[in-house]
């Protein structure tokens, strides 16, 4: 047994003591929480922190689940932080650290590649433009899968399942004859990313697909993904703006180089960084979910009573043509992507109260909009038939409204006290094969099913 494993073991045993000692609490208890304790360490220690740190962000997470563990937590607080902070890595850990950050140098460049690769081959962004629309998602995402199944050395099962989905989806974006001004085009596009970035999630989860934690922390991992994404993006506009101004100063357009290289090379690059920082802030103790989801979640819940209230005092019909429907799912999906966010950083043992009220104002507002797009999609279907985009748009709005649906129903149990919490995280968790299965229903069963239209 190494030091770090002593040291580990160690601190488990005055945890353990700490529990049996504050509370009645039954040994079997206490070693189902022991157990639970263990594997999120083992799961810390795989993206690369020491036995120590993984115990004290192991403990700062149970406390959301278990009040034992948050006032353990609170009443060493102190002395964990220094030794948070001030404790020196041993020479394991930080080579653990350097493969970490070369890996992601080596799937960003990876990435940096596949979108630069096929402009040899006379399908440049300007050339075949077509081509990038059908394959970005494939061509940014396999990197960031490889980044992944590195990091977590996933099984060959695991690998083997990853190839073969990410193949399939080159085969269906591919193989299909999609003209340029085609729905089935548009359709794959969006769809195949949403696909594909769930197989991520296997390759996340490190091929540990079933466990309803793992899938959770792949929502709560996706959230953060997307700010530090955006963040890089807008850095990345300010570059390009400041090198466009400063070489025109000179006499010389870098618009070229902007265009062709900076904006998709950077942009490539950047999901595999994202997904870097993701895993370096697990070091820190406090994170950014619960304040982001207390600012949006009243914003968006007042924009879309306001939309309700616009609806019924104009008696106006929602708009089923293919923009407004996209605009209305993507305000749909974004909701939805608010309240799994939301649900990821709550605290699982606190009592129901405002917030939980707030997201229920918000899953409700949601569900009423999505009833209406509903009834005037199916409305256009029955007076002009079905079209790719239609079609689409009703079984997207199909899922959502089932998932909305049971998850107002959960959260107003919620709030009455009559169900716990558990019960609506297990929901949403449970919930994502469906969104994988219907995002590949779209692409490799709708093109053909309407002729590639």
């Amino acid at each position: 047994m190494t030091g770090n494993d002593t040291e580990l073991e160690a601190q488990i045993a005055e945890w353990r003591a700490y529990m049996l000692r504050r509370r009645a609490v039954s040994g079997a208890d206490v070693d189902e929480l022991e157990d639970h304790l263990r594997e999120r360490v083992a799961d810390l220690t795989e993206t690369g922190l020491r036995p120590d740190e993984a115990f004290l962000i192991a403990v700062k997470r149970m406390g959301r689940m278990d009040e034992l563990s948050r006032e353990f937590a609170r009443e060493h607080s102190d002395r964990l932080w220094k030794q948070l902070v001030l404790t020196d890595e041993d020479a394991s850990a930080a080579a653990e650290r350097r493969r970490g950050l070369l890996v992601m140098v080596a799937c960003a460049a990876l990435a940096v590649l596949a979108v630069k690769l096929p402009a040899l081959f006379g399908l440049g962004l300007d050339d075949d433009p077509a081509f990038y629309v059908r394959n970005l998602g494939l061509l940014v995402l396999a990197p960031l899968a490889v980044y992944f199944a590195v990091r977590r050395k996933v099984h060959r099962g695991t690998v083997i399942a990853l190839v073969g989905l990410f193949a399939l989806g080159a085969v269906a974006t591919n193989a299909y004859p999609l003209d340029e001004d085609s729905q089935s085009i548009v359709l794959t596009s969006i769809h195949l990313p949403l696909a594909l970035w769930l197989v991520v999630g296997i390759a996340y989860a490190a091929g540990e697909w079933r466990s309803g934690q793992k899938r959770m922390d792949f929502i709560r991992f996706s959230g953060e993904w997307f700010i530090y994404f955006v963040l890089i993006c807008m850095g990345g506009g300010v570059l390009a703006a400041i090198t466009v101004g400063t070489f025109n100063a000179i006499g010389i357009d870098a618009e070229v180089f902007i265009s062709e290289w900076l904006v998709p090379c950077g942009g490539a690059a950047a999901v595999v960084v994202a997904a870097w920082l993701v895993e370096a802030k697990q070091s820190v103790v406090e994170n950014m979910a619960p304040v982001l989801t207390r600012v949006f979640t009243p914003l968006f819940a007042v924009t879309l009573v306001a939309v309700l209230v616009a609806i019924a005092v104009t008696t106006n019909a929602i708009d089923v043509e293919r923009d407004m429907l996209i605009l209305f799912d993507l305000l749909l999906v974004v909701v939805l992507a608010l309240v799994l966010y939301s649900i990821s950083a709550r605290d699982p043992g606190a009592p129901a109260g405002f917030f939980d009220w707030m997201q229920l104002a918000l899953v409700v507002s949601a569900l009423l909009i999505d009833v209406l797009v509903l009834v005037a999609i199916t409305g256009r279907i029955t007076e002009f038939g079905f079209t790719p985009n239609k079609s689409a748009a009703l079984g997207e709005n199909l899922v959502l409204f089932a998932n909305l649906a049971w998850t107002a129903w959960l959260y107003w149990s919620l709030v009455k006290g009559r169900k716990k919490f558990a019960r609506l995280e297990r929901w949403q968790t449970d919930y994502v094969p469906v969104y994988a299965a219907w995002a590949w229903v779209v692409v490799l069963v709708f093109p053909p099913l309407f002729a590639f239209a």
